[in-house]
């Protein structure tokens, strides 16, 4: 039967997410429109996004933390042209983000990399990465909802640098600082922010990285953090590189005084991880989903993707499978229970839910009956076509 009940928020996108609980235009209204970004006021508002997103995430005072262009993408791409090709790459590939990195890798024509390969639903094997070279991976797999664990691969006398894609993870997931030296990430993931601004974090050692570090291809205006072989300080004092938008900037410290309003880390990450108790307590009744993370400690708190194993839909054709999937996408979309939660194009058909802080885990509960309701509606409709 049909629910009667519908979350309050259907937005369960992986990206852009779900705006903070209680959300309206209305707290744009103190935005600096047409202001500069580099007066003194427009200054001070950006110097806050990166000050609270310090003291939230629990970033090292040591480490510089700036504002760049491009979203996540601009800040990881930012990160691999400015730091790899001083020693050999170990490039971590367990989903379609990963994968893309290892593109950008090739184009640079590095001489040294190897590519550690998984396949969706799974991680490579950890144990493999060499301490004497850097290591470029994603810590949350948003498009096959798994995660890292922790830390504890990564050696804490390691020679190469640990490059993190960490979009999905912060403000979900605690990371262990002391044991990366680079994480990105962006406004319009865990934060529900607006997109098109990234994130760029740098240790001591990718500091120094860069600072006795040229590499040989030529870095456009926007990769560069270094002049005359120093690191370029404003960078990380709210001195952009290129004009920031300042609504977002708004948008962001708006999302992060909500995130140390409901406990700061430790808040946000209770959310999350009630939100994927939810579902892990449905899947464990369903007859037709499971997670497609095999281990369970992999399976992601922030973006949990489900794999439809009714043996009907598995004898399939892979193309009648994708069509039910995002058939049942559609009638949840239809019924405003849920928007946007069909897998991404690149991996298994199946469906994924955002799940990080922003997302009420009141509404993840009241979401599960009617993915059983979707699933039986496209299961028939498909047997009778």
């Amino acid at each position: 039967m049909k629910p009667n009940r519908r979350p309050a928020n259907p937005c369960f996108s992986s990206g852009p997410c779900a705006k903070r609980p209680g959300w309206s235009p209305a707290v744009l209204e103190g935005a600096l429109s047409g202001r500069s970004h580099r007066s003194a006021a427009g200054l001070a508002r950006l110097v806050e996004v990166v000050e609270r997103s310090r003291a939230i995430l629990g970033i090292p005072t040591d480490w510089r933390v700036g504002i760049v262009a491009g979203s996540d993408t601009g800040a990881i791409e930012i990160a691999m042209w400015s730091l790899l090709g001083a020693r050999g790459v170990d490039m971590l590939a367990w989903e379609n983000f990963g994968e893309g990195w290892v593109t950008d890798v090739e184009q640079l024509k590095l001489p040294d990399v190897r590519v550690l390969h998984a396949p969706y639903g799974r991680l490579p094997d950890l144990s493999e990465v060499d301490p004497a070279r850097d290591v470029v991976f994603t810590w949350n797999g948003t498009t096959s909802g798994v995660r890292v664990p922790n830390g504890d691969w990564i050696a804490a006398d390691r020679k190469g640098l640990a490059i993190c894609d960490a979009t999905s993870a912060v403000f979900g997931m605690r990371l262990p600082w002391d044991k990366l030296d680079v994480a990105t990430w962006s406004w319009q993931k865990s934060l529900g922010g607006e997109a098109g601004h990234g994130m760029l974090a740098l240790s001591p050692r990718a500091v120094e990285r860069l600072e006795s570090y040229t590499p040989p291809w030529p870095l456009p205006k926007l990769f560069r953090l270094t002049s005359k072989g120093k690191l370029i300080e404003g960078v990380f004092r709210g001195e952009t590189i290129n004009t920031p938008s300042m609504l977002c900037v708004e948008d962001a410290l708006d999302s992060l005084r909500w995130a140390q309003s409901v406990g700061g880390l430790d808040g946000l990450v209770a959310r999350s991880e009630e939100s994927l108790a939810t579902i892990a307590a449905w899947v464990k009744t369903s007859s037709w989903a499971r997670f497609l993370a095999e281990d369970p400690a992999t399976v992601s708190s922030t973006s949990p993707q489900l794999e439809i194993v009714d043996p009907w839909f598995a004898g399939m054709a892979w193309e009648g499978r994708f069509r039910t999937a995002r058939a049942m996408a559609r009638l949840l979309e239809e019924e405003g229970a849920a928007y946007d939660i069909a897998s991404h194009r690149a991996s298994p058909p199946g469906l994924r839910i955002w799940t990080g802080a922003t997302v009420e885990p009141a509404d993840v509960a009241l979401l599960l009956p009617w993915l059983d309701w979707a699933w039986d509606e496209a299961r028939h409709a498909a047997k009778a076509a």
